[in-house]
């Protein structure tokens, strides 16, 4: 399977790890994952080949007041993911970086816009690493511009998040990226079709649930999240729809498991909880896009963060 051409800023550069051999049975994540730059797959592979895109962004986070250094976190999660044990067939390719500079984020919103679309129709399951939830609108102009959602499969946006993210604002933000997204479906004559698992009551204000009721949100709170609870959930939401975009913020885990994010969460989410959402979506086969955001490096401790990210990578693109 040819490998699109894309227009990214950064191209990818080779992963490294732990070496500890070259058979199938020493494999880890640096050894599996291909760049564009090498020689394609002739073979059909059983799954769905994937693809790994970084969005380099904070911009959303300093537009939303919060605290910068998301813009390094693609490369970290890589350098946590890269030694893992790699227990996959499915052939796995990096795509490279789509970075904001300058402040032009609705620039790269749209670039890497575009890449996600050109790898969805070539036939990939693709993962952004952000990033600021900002990522979210960029991967959403990737979903909506592919064949699938142009062909008209019902699609699906799944958030596991403590915030809702529908800042109303002049300004796009990481806060406003779900009601960009509601704004482009009704401009498309559709409606967004949104759940949130593991929302905040605290942290999000009245105006904030009743624009989540005006557009039927489905949301669970954070303290509302036991393991079936969550799995029930996220069955309806996956009843009702055809393909899934599933956006990860790392704050809806708890501060002491994810410390290094843009706003830690006081209560949080239980990473068992969040990792059986995630073996769930890629259970129901219509998992179509995913990405991970906020990982703040500059704030992790011992590399907590990133891991939990390259953690829940592992789980969907495995």
């Amino acid at each position: 399977m040819d490998f699109p051409t894309l227009s990214v800023d950064v191209q990818p550069r080779p992963w490294t790890g732990r070496y500890d051999g070259d058979g199938e049975a020493h494999r880890r994540w640096w050894q599996a994952v291909a760049t564009d730059s090498q020689a394609p797959h002739t073979t059909v592979p059983a799954q769905r080949p994937a693809a790994i895109l970084g969005f380099c962004s904070d911009e959303g986070v300093r537009r939303n007041k919060g605290r910068t250094g998301a813009v390094a976190a693609p490369a970290a999660i890589r350098s946590a993911l890269g030694p893992l044990a790699y227990h996959s067939e499915r052939l796995v390719a990096d795509a490279g970086d789509v970075v904001v500079r300058d402040g032009e984020l609705e620039a790269g919103q749209a670039r890497a816009g575009l890449a996600v679309a050109a790898l969805l129709d070539g036939g990939r399951l693709t993962m952004v690493l952000g990033g600021g939830h900002e990522t979210a609108y960029a991967s959403y102009i990737g979903v909506a511009g592919s064949r699938a959602v142009r062909d008209g499969q019902r699609l699906g946006v799944l958030n596991l998040d403590a915030h809702f993210d529908l800042r109303d604002e002049a300004t796009p933000s990481s806060g406003t990226p779900f009601l960009q997204m509601a704004r482009a479906e009704a401009a498309a004559g559709r409606e967004l079709n949104y759940a949130v698992v593991g929302i905040s009551e605290p942290n999000n204000t009245r105006a904030l649930f009743s624009t989540a009721e005006k557009l039927g949100v489905k949301y669970l709170l954070d303290e509302e999240c036991t393991p079936g609870a969550a799995e029930a959930f996220v069955a309806d939401f996956l009843s009702g729809i055809d393909v899934l975009y599933l956006t990860i913020d790392l704050d809806v885990l708890p501060a002491a498991v994810a410390p290094g994010v843009s706003a830690p969460a006081a209560y949080g989410v239980p990473l068992p909880v969040i990792s059986a959402v995630c073996r769930q979506v890629v259970a129901s086969g219509k998992l179509l896009h995913a990405d991970v955001a906020e990982l703040n490096p500059a704030f992790d401790i011992d590399n907590r963060t990133a891991r939990v990210a390259a953690r829940l990578v592992s789980i969907l693109l495995g």
